[in-house]
């Protein structure tokens, strides 16, 4: 692996660490107000308006302007749905507003994996064990190799094939994450707890399909339009939302300088090593306001890690805390531009289907 530029620290220094970031946690706690509630309701406006924007456009059927503007618009009014908005109201970013259409334990949001499935796979598993090998179901979601410690296996080989489908259905890749397969295949779980939750499964995929590729083609033909193309607009926008989601995941997580962990390091865990942990395990995209917005502000992954109930709007203003605190300490604070990063995920795959594979 690439050597990093971070520095043990002391007891006493883990602590000061924990102290300060928490001390800037506590600060933008007591600023959050009504400009945070105005933009997150801005966010929910703009995500309704591209979508029924889109979904009017794609009525006018191939006609080149408006197919591709409609398929275009309901893309980005899904990415910003499952970024800017689901993703980040279900970590209860914006529960203090009372809301009753942005409380995070109740958000369900427009792709085929149940809302609970993802607080409890992404909010407590990853942001608990993130990158701790074996607790963090997250590392190569059980299809991908990305760092020399995690252990080879023959199906590896293939995995530049794994990660391009896996890419392209990323949604669905996410959705079955919770039923757990690998332990139901190994034994450690039964078909019986498997089955309620592929039901539940079963019943979102199911009206999430009814929705895209059957209630809107037949309202196309209602009205006299294209359904095919209206068909093929929303599948078009679910494919764009999948491989734009998947770059966003994989940049802030798989990076070359990203660490993992043994699951030792979870033996007396203080509040400084938490932190330290997340801050060595995340990487951010360096980009302007529109970047930032069609990230889910997830560009700022180690922010998001360090801070996840958050309002993610202010992990750009937090960013500059953070990096200079992580300079003080010595530790690296991983950043680069989104292609550059992508390549070194890229590489990672490339490299780590071999079994015996250094990054160089």
């Amino acid at each position: 692996m690439t050597a990093r530029l971070d520095r043990e620290l002391s007891p006493a220094e883990l602590e000061a660490f924990g102290q300060e970031l928490d001390a800037l946690r506590q600060r933008t706690l007591a600023d959050l107000g009504e400009t945070d509630a105005r933009y997150i309701r801005r966010v929910r406006s703009a995500v309704r308006l591209c979508c029924w924007s889109g979904r009017a456009l794609l009525m006018f059927g191939w006609f080149p302007p408006t197919w591709l503007l409609g398929t275009l618009l309901l893309g980005l009014g899904k990415i910003l749905e499952n970024m800017e908005l689901g993703h980040n109201v279900m970590h209860g970013q914006y529960d203090w507003m009372n809301d009753p259409e942005l409380q995070g334990r109740t958000y369900e949001w427009d792709i085929v994996g149940p809302s609970d499935f993802w607080r409890h796979t992404h909010n407590h598993v990853h942001h608990t064990y993130t990158n701790v090998l074996g607790m963090d179901d997250d590392v190569g979601y059980g299809v991908v190799r990305l760092f020399p410690e995690q252990r080879w296996k023959p199906f590896y080989r293939w995995q530049p094939l794994w990660v391009t489908i896996q890419a392209l259905l990323f949604q669905y890749a996410v959705a079955i994450q919770h039923l757990r397969l690998d332990k139901l295949i190994k034994g450690r779980i039964s078909k019986e707890e498997v089955k309620p939750l592929a039901r539940q499964l079963g019943g979102k995929t199911a009206r999430q399909w009814v929705k895209d590729y059957l209630v809107f083609p037949l309202l196309a033909l209602l009205l006299g339009a294209n359904a095919l193309a209206v068909l093929t607009g929303n599948l078009v926008a679910n494919l764009l939302r999948n491989l734009w989601t998947f770059l966003v995941i994989f940049c802030g997580h798989f990076t070359e300088k990203a660490a993992v962990f043994s699951p030792q390091v979870l033996e007396g865990e203080t509040r400084g090593h938490w932190y330290l942990r997340q801050l060595r395990g995340s990487s951010n995209l360096s980009g302007g306001p529109l970047l930032h917005i069609l990230t889910g502000n997830l560009s700022h992954q180690i922010e998001h890690h360090l801070y996840p109930d958050l309002p993610a709007r202010r992990y750009a203003e937090l960013a500059r805390e953070v990096r200079e605190i992580a300079q003080r300490y010595g530790q690296h604070y991983n950043t680069g531009t989104l292609w550059g990063q992508f390549r070194t995920v890229l590489r990672r795959i490339w490299i780590y289907r071999r079994p015996s594979a250094e990054m160089v």
